[in-house]
């Protein structure tokens, strides 16, 4: 049974908690799965940057892209939605997501131009959602 929490308004990026490692690895050396620390790496930089204010940080388990490990979803109302993955668990990583994530909140439907992607984003695009009750034209 799934048990749905509320979550913060506005721009978020959901971590997912359970994700691998890497392709090859379900854990790190510590026990540790990517996903726990991709979402810490996430928090911490979140809070400790002001550049960040317009984006929350939620977690969760599985969000199902288990083939891409440490995957996020970045959503925020009446805008198209991205699942992004295949992420190495660290700071790198979550600055290149937050990077980009600020860059979307400031969008007016949540798309980016790509020349202001950060590279860290580049090629880990895995999927993109319409809005509720929209699709993209």
């Amino acid at each position: 049974m799934v048990t749905l929490r509320a979550a913060a308004p506005g721009t978020s990026v959901v971590a997912c908690n359970t994700c691998r490692h890497s392709a090859e690895a379900r854990e790190d050396g510590d026990g540790a799965r990517g996903g726990a620390r991709l979402a810490a790496a996430l928090r911490a930089l979140q809070a400790s940057d002001p550049a960040y204010a317009a984006v929350s940080v939620e977690e969760m388990p599985c969000l199902f892209a288990c083939g891409d490990f440490c995957t996020v979803h970045l959503r925020a109302p009446g805008k198209v939605g991205y699942v992004l993955g295949r992420f190495a668990p660290g700071d790198d990583a979550a600055r290149a997501i937050l990077d980009y994530a600020a860059r979307y909140a400031a969008s007016e439907t949540g798309q980016v131009p790509f020349k202001e992607w950060p590279a860290g984003v580049k090629g880990h695009f895995l999927t993109r959602t319409p809005p509720e009750g929209f699709v993209v034209a």
